[in-house]
């Protein structure tokens, strides 16, 4: 029989109640009606760990930038796509509106200029612009970082001319090749320089900072960054509370700290959970005991989807060192001590260390400490057959 449910976990879903984020919706809203005045603002950096919504965030102010009338496009880079090809594409599609209005058509030329040649030099791939082969070869750079640029401040002057401002959403940052995201910082930074209203809001995982900062030494005065976090106890009780409320069910105060205590105010977790107690009760209270015989289905989901998803990316290799990570005393732990748990030396397992942090598993919380970029993790690792035959092998090799 089916039946509604107002909770809805998955990659970025937008929550029936969007909890614990009004401060960062409201103060970007202010930069947008900044940007409606052709007044250029700085860009926005958001970093959390996964589950805590940097997505829903980003599709939020998406949709409130385009209230006012801000053309805005969303990318989500990829380990394997080309960021070249969807940054084209995106300027492009800003070119295609602003060519709609027959009195702006003589702005076109200049960026259509400027994207052709960064699609020539650095997306081989594309089939976009039909040139000859003479003619192409006038388009030839083999600057990216300029070519970027050169996009960015004719789309920019553009966007200011025409009073049209523009907003790139990207999301997954921590996935871009180091040489676009240094072509992207330099490009943003020069847009900004000459006045033009075009911003950029990004989100990706905590590692994203230091990306950034290895990237262009002025990066962190080009962004305002503002981490995502868990929600705080009573912005967890209004995501569980909220959704149900609008279909006349409520909750114990026992129950609301349950699934806090469980969620540890992820937001993804919290509407996991509420959707499995939501779907398992028949009546209009839930409480506690509600709560308490959901528990095992809510792991089995995550130890199933959330989490094995990323655990089966992981070589071998990389198993034994996120065993070696969960064995430490506590997380974030030192790779001196990753490496003593596993018998190697530092340098023996930088390999798998690298790697895992390619893959968005772990991240540098400090100098030399690292941690999970998947909330509770660890205890999902705890609980795999194979790191319970690991931990009895290694303390045989220590005796």
């Amino acid at each position: 029989m089916f039946k509604i449910n107002p909770y809805r976990p998955g990659a970025g879903l937008m929550p029936i109640y969007l909890a614990g984020r009004d401060d960062d919706l409201e103060n970007i809203d202010s930069l947008f009606m900044a940007m409606t005045y052709n007044i250029p603002v700085q860009s926005v950096i958001f970093s959390g760990l996964r589950g805590v919504g940097k997505t829903v965030l980003i599709n939020s102010l998406q949709k409130k930038a385009e209230e006012k009338n801000i053309f805005c496009k969303h990318i989500e880079v990829e380990e394997r796509n080309d960021f070249i090809s969807q940054i084209a594409s995106c300027s492009q599609a800003f070119l295609r509106k602003i060519s709609a209005k027959e009195k702006f058509k003589h702005l076109i030329q200049k960026p259509l200029e400027a994207i052709k040649s960064l699609v020539i030099s650095f997306d081989p791939n594309d089939s976009t612009f039909s040139l000859a082969v003479q003619e192409r070869e006038l388009y030839k750079s083999s600057n990216l970082t300029q070519s970027l640029t050169d996009v960015f401040t004719a789309l920019g002057e553009t966007a200011y001319k025409t009073e049209s401002p523009l907003c790139f959403f990207i999301d997954e940052i921590q996935y871009m090749k180091p040489e676009e995201l240094g072509a992207l910082i330099a490009a943003l930074h020069r847009t900004n320089q000459l006045g033009y209203p075009l911003m950029l809001i990004g989100a990706g995982l905590p590692k994203i900072y230091a990306m950034l900062s290895e990237a262009k030494s002025y990066s962190e005065r080009l962004f305002i960054y503002k981490e995502i976090d868990s929600l705080d106890r009573d912005q967890s009780i209004e995501a569980i509370r909220k959704p149900a409320e609008k279909l006349n069910v409520s909750y114990t105060d026992e129950a609301v700290g349950e699934i806090i205590d469980i969620t540890k105010g992820y937001p993804f977790f919290i509407q996991q959970l509420c959707q499995i107690v939501f779907q398992n009760t028949d009546g209009k209270r839930i409480d506690e005991k509600h709560v308490e015989s959901c528990i095992p289905e809510f792991f089995h989901n995550l130890d199933n989807g959330f989490f094995k998803v990323r655990y089966e990316r992981c070589s071998e290799a990389d198993k034994k060192f996120i065993f070696a990570m969960v064995s430490c005393d506590k997380l974030p732990c030192t790779i001196s001590n990753i490496a003593q748990v596993m018998h190697k030396t530092v340098s023996a397992i930088s390999t798998s260390r690298a790697q895992l942090i390619n893959k968005g598993i772990i991240y540098a919380v400090r100098y030399k400490e690292l941690d999970f970029t998947v909330p509770e993790f660890s205890g999902f690792i705890r609980r795999l057959p194979e790191f319970g035959e690991w931990e009895k092998e290694n303390q045989e090799e220590q005796k």
